[in-house]
């Protein structure tokens, strides 16, 4: 261990040692960004970027875990990188399935897909719903990964099924437009059932939320991270959480 880690060691021992559990945010948020930055910056390829980047999932869950932390959405795949090259996105693709497997396989973790299925090739469609299967039973952090997600697709998804649900019941477009409320759309997004994200961080730099949880983030607050996500640290997560538990949050009042 050189001199610099040592000292951000002991510096984030610090942070977490203030920090308030009971102003932890129950919910975050993670977009996963600047795999591809972090590979050109250390000399290595967007291949070993995403892996490097798939690594550092299971340190934040940890970090996560020892916070209480509650739900985690993970942004992995955006419904836009699926226009990638094919010499791009099968690779990603291949690093997505080898995480959710290993998500699946650490037994703490609960995992749920966000995100259309129907977009992903059979072979990622299989190891998500796979993964959901084989953690449907775990007690530890829901983790939900969103692979083929985007937040207008899911907006219109969760419109669309609910107008077959109350086609079904024989409901007419006038009824339906009489008694449709915010709840109604909320039952049918991905996360239905689960708390809005407290907290949404981005990292490398982007501060934007580029359509990631468009319904659900209307209250949350947002963390805006400099280092690209292979680099992100446990200092930096505390960092976040320490930022979060300052605020005071109005929900627009």
């Amino acid at each position: 261990m050189n001199l610099r880690d040592l000292v951000y060691g002991l510096y984030a021992r610090r942070v977490e040692g203030r920090l308030d559990h009971a102003q932890v945010p129950k919910h975050i948020g993670v977009i996963l960004d600047g795999n591809r930055r972090w590979a050109k910056a250390s000399g290595g390829t967007p291949e070993q970027g995403h892996k490097a980047g798939a690594d550092k999932i299971q340190e934040l869950l940890g970090w996560c875990a020892e916070t209480d932390v509650e739900v985690v959405t993970l942004w992995m795949l955006s419904t836009d990188n699926l226009n990638r090259p094919e010499e791009q996105l099968v690779p990603l693709l291949g690093i997505i399935e080898n995480a959710v497997r290993a998500l699946a396989a650490d037994g703490r973790w609960r995992v749920h897909h966000v995100g259309t299925l129907d977009l992903l090739p059979a072979r990622t469609q299989s190891v998500l719903k796979e993964a959901e299967q084989a953690t449907h039973d775990n007690t530890g952090i829901l983790v939900n990964v969103a692979v083929g997600y985007g937040g207008r697709q899911e907006i219109a998804d969760a419109v669309r099924s609910l107008l077959l649900e109350h086609a079904e019941k024989g409901t007419s477009f006038e009824e339906l437009a009489e008694i449709l409320d915010v709840e109604h759309i909320s039952e049918h997004l991905y996360t239905r059932g689960q708390p809005d994200p407290d907290l949404v961080i981005r990292t490398s730099g982007e501060q934007r939320l580029s359509g990631f949880m468009l319904w659900q983030s209307a209250h949350s607050e947002y963390y805006f991270c400099e280092v690209h996500w292979p680099a992100f640290r446990k200092v930096d997560f505390l960092r976040a959480l320490r930022d979060y538990a300052a605020r005071h949050r109005r929900y627009g009042t």
